[in-house]
Order: structure tokens, then C-alpha cells, then sequence
């Protein structure tokens, strides 16, 4: 589904038979100025969306941006201007603003996390943790806020996770049957030391440490040679990273970017005086 199908069907959702409040007012168009306000500290995301909204109900409105994508922007501050007939604006403003303020809340909690690990040689990944349809959109707005987007679907990249070693009975069944019909690089999800040295031993490309508190992670990487990569993944908040991190893993995936981030706090003041 593309971002203009997301935002017809989204409208559709919120005005199945228009706005009656606003509509029963009878009210003449009014062209006017709407201010996009930052209520909090954010880094942003989710502009495209917003202003597509916006132009789909107002074609001729004139969006002015002073902030670019992934920038930060200090609570108080005026994100965007709109000129036009606020009155298709006021019936486009929570759709609006429900993509802008989710999309901006994912950027600016991965933010929080990329900085929590600041200095080293670790990256922030997200997942597959994504709302149904919003997947694109959700990851975009984690590289908007400095992270690095895992693979994007099961189309995407392999990763033998437990589930395919119960199917197969084991690591090695499920690597070696893999390479018979696929030659993508290979992940493997270990949850113990035994499976990391089965993974070593395998030569896979990269090893899912999952799970796994600071102790066993140091444990493990221990045992991984340079030219595998690393990823640690489960029960990974703002004050673990930090740790974890410091080990010299390669990259720490959370889930929490996308299923848990709070929404931006952002708000459109109408001018109405004009």
C-alpha cells in the first residue's frame, strides 16, 4: 500500500460520511494561516505524510516547512506553516497529525538510543515489531532518527530464528538445508554458548545473540571470530544499551522502536482572525 492509498483509506476512516460538525456549519471557505507546533522535544518524521494529507483535501495549500526530516527541533518551536482554506485543514488535521506525531515519536525515541550508545562501533537496528501497513513509513522514521533498518520483510534477508531450528532439529540441518536452496548471507539466532559454537563451526555470516544477559554476551562473542557479525536482541532498553554496547557487539536490535515508542506531542493552531 502506498503512503496516498494509506492516507485515502485513513480519511475514509475518520470522514466516512464527512465531517458533520464542521460541514453543518455551513461556513464559506476561509483562506487563513495553520501553525504545526512542537509540544515537546522531537526529531522529526512523518512530514511527507502529513503534508500529503493535508494537499489531498486542500490541493492549493502552501505547506512551508522549516525543519527537514530526521532534524531536531526543541519543544515550542514552529515546525511548519499552511496557508489555505482552513477549513478542509481543520477536517484533514487529526489524520495529519496521527502520522506525523506516530512517525516523529518512533524517530525520536530511536534517537534516544542511538545517542545511549554513542562512541562506539555499535548500531541500533529495528525489527519486523511494525504496525500492519506501516512498516515503510515506521521504518523510515527509524533511520530518521539515526538507527539502521534490519531486514525490511521475509523476502528480504535469511534468519534462522528457533522455530526453524525446532522444524529442522537443529542448527546445523536448518544451515545446511538452507545453503542447498538459497545463497543469501546467513543469520542464526543462538540463545546459548553450545549453539554459538555450533554457529562458528558452521562459518554463518552473522549470529543473533538472543536474549542473552551482559555476562553470557561477553561469554559469547568471546567465541565468535571478527569476520562474523554480532547482534544482540531481547529485553534491550535505554539503560542496557549503553552496556551492552561496550561489550563490541555489532549491532543491538530493538523491538521497542517501533511497537512501544510514544507519540510526538505536536499540535496545528488556526488562525483565525484573517
Amino acid at each position: 500500500m502506498t503512503t496516498l492509498e494509506m492516507i485515502k483509506t485513513a480519511l475514509k476512516e475518520d470522514m466516512p460520511l464527512g465531517d458533520i460538525t464542521t460541514e453543518s456549519l455551513a461556513v464559506k471557505p476561509k483562506q487563513g494561516e495553520a501553525l504545526l507546533k512542537a509540544k515537546e522535544d522531537l526529531a522529526l518524521s512523518g512530514a511527507t505524510a502529513f503534508e500529503q494529507t493535508i494537499l489531498f483535501l486542500e490541493p492549493q495549500a502552501k505547506v512551508k516547512w522549516h525543519f527537514n526530516e530526521g532534524d531536531f527541533i526543541f519543544k515550542g518551536q514552529n515546525i511548519c506553516s499552511i496557508e489555505g482554506d482552513l477549513i478542509q485543514v481543520l477536517k484533514a488535521e487529526r489524520v495529519a497529525l496521527n502520522f506525523l506525531g506516530r512517525l516523529s515519536g518512533i524517530a525520536t525515541l530511536t534517537r534516544k538510543f542511538v545517542k545511549a550508545v554513542e562512541g562506539t562501533s555499535t548500531s541500533i537496528l529495528d525489527t519486523r515489531k511494525t504496525t500492519p501497513l506501516y512498516r515503510e513509513l515506521e521504518k523510515r522514521a527509524v533511520t530518521h532518527g539515526g538507527g539502521t533498518n534490519h531486514r525490511f520483510n521475509l523476502s528480504d534477508a535469511v534468519l534462522i530464528k528457533d522455530n526453524h531450528i525446532s522444524l529442522m532439529k537443529g542448527i546445523t540441518p536448518a544451515v545446511q538445508r538452507l545453503r542447498l536452496h538459497c545463497d543469501l548471507p546467513v543469520e542464526v539466532e543462538a540463545s546459548t554458548l553450545d549453539q554459538v559454537k555450533e554457529c562458528v563451526s558452521l562459518k554463518v555470516n552473522r549470529i543473533l545473540l538472543d536474549n542473552m544477559n551482559n555476562e553470557l554476551l561477553a561469554q559469547a562473542l568471546k567465541l565468535i571470530p571478527r569476520e562474523i557479525r554480532t547482534e544482540a536482541s531481547g529485553n534491550m532498553n535505554l539503560q542496557r544499551v549503553p552496556e551492552v554496547a561496550a561489550l563490541g557487539v555489532d549491532f543491538i536490535s530493538v523491538g521497542a522502536l517501533t511497537h512501544s515508542a510514544p507519540t510526538a506531542d505536536v499540535s496545528l493552531l488556526f488562525d483565525w482572525s484573517v
